[in-house]
């Protein structure tokens, strides 16, 4: 296992920053996940770590060891790409055993390595194949097997599962995730699919616009995002502009929507008069007899649940789900809305408002 640490990366493609200033460390044997929009500098970071490109600025360590200037050949990194990158005229076990042959390994050897790595991955049996008679997520598995046979400690993820179906990327995540963990390996695995990410991380890396936004465990991220850049783009959420007009002493809050409609929500450090925004998720929405008024804009199937859109007098859209089972409303029909206060999150009001604040790029 290998511990990675970064110390001021930044990467310049001319005039273009693709990340800056970035600062990480990565623990052995830890499964960490760089999530974020298109063109955040997600795939640039972990080339630099896999030493396919040189930093303009800062340092790369694997294991204490200053591996900045070292190529990705003598990095004793494992890389999985995108594009299913298998030769075409190689049959599957000549792709799984093409790192050992470049490193002069002896055949017999070079033979039960492949042997073990496809079997790991559930491919032995087709060995004598090649790519073109492989599904897509049967290759993505070769390649996976191709490159843990290099004897890596690092494995570099980039986007492994974006051209598989969804169904097979969802098998696919947790057959990787298992295989890394039995074999005690430190992966950086690059995905825009919050799902994806949530689903297989000890940690999410959430990046935006070359930098680092936030990092935290999948569960710490979802419920208490520290920005409203966080909260919008892992999972849905509800962002309510208001103001604090009541304080008690213990810290909880009271803040009074647009419309003049007053709601008690999460405590926070804010005071009388700040202009603040609330965050709640769908699933904390409920309706009742009294609180938010709105009416029904839209009724989406969502396959396990409904998907209730709201337009509330104070303008803003509020979402809430109800169960597949429940008797469905109609577009047209009011409603009024209360949430879990305890799930709500309080932020300070960006002065450039909410939709730049949550704004992908």
């Amino acid at each position: 296992m290998s511990k990675i640490k970064l110390s001021g990366i930044t990467m310049k493609f001319g005039n273009i920053v693709a990340v800056k200033d970035i600062d990480l460390d990565v623990s052995r044997g830890e499964y960490v996940t760089i999530l974020g929009p298109s063109g955040c500098g997600k795939t640039t970071l972990i080339k630099v770590i896999a030493g396919m490109w040189m930093p303009t600025e800062g340092k790369v360590y694997v294991d204490g060891e200053d591996v900045t200037n070292v190529p990705i050949e003598d990095r004793d990194v494992g890389y999985v790409f995108q594009n299913i990158a298998l030769f075409p005229h190689m049959t599957i076990n000549e792709n799984a055993q093409y790192g050992l042959r470049v490193r002069d390994v002896p055949e017999e050897e070079r033979s039960e390595v492949s042997d073990n790595y496809l079997e790991l991955v559930n491919m032995l049996d087709r060995a004598g194949m090649f790519p073109a008679e492989l599904s897509g997520g049967e290759q993505q598995k070769v390649a996976l097997a191709r490159a843990l046979s290099s004897g890596s400690k690092i494995l570099m993820l980039d986007e492994p599962m974006s051209a598989l179906d969804a169904r097979v990327r969802m098998d696919l995540r947790y057959d990787i995730r298992k295989i890394v963990k039995r074999l005690g390996l430190t992966v950086l695995h690059v995905t825009h699919d919050q799902e994806e990410a949530m689903s297989v991380s000890d940690r999410i890396i959430l990046m935006r616009k070359g930098k680092i936004v936030e990092i935290g465990t999948p569960l710490d991220i979802y419920r208490r995002p520290n920005t409203i850049f966080t909260a919008n783009f892992i999972g849905e959420t509800n962002l309510l502009e208001c103001t604090v007009i009541a304080k008690s002493r213990n810290g909880k809050t009271t803040v009074m929507l647009r419309d003049g409609t007053m709601v008690k929500v999460a405590r926070s450090e804010f005071r009388v008069g700040d202009p603040v925004v609330v965050s709640v998720r769908p699933e904390h929405v409920y309706t009742a007899n009294d609180g938010i008024h709105a009416v029904i804009r839209d009724v989406v199937f969502m396959g396990s649940y409904w998907r209730i859109r709201t337009e509330a007098d104070t303008e803003d859209y509020i979402e809430y789900n109800i169960r597949a089972d429940d008797d469905v409303p109609k577009a047209g029909d009011e409603v009024f809305l209360v949430f879990n206060k305890k799930a709500s999150i309080v932020f300070a009001r960006p002065r450039e408002g909410i939709e730049e604040e949550i704004r992908l790029e």
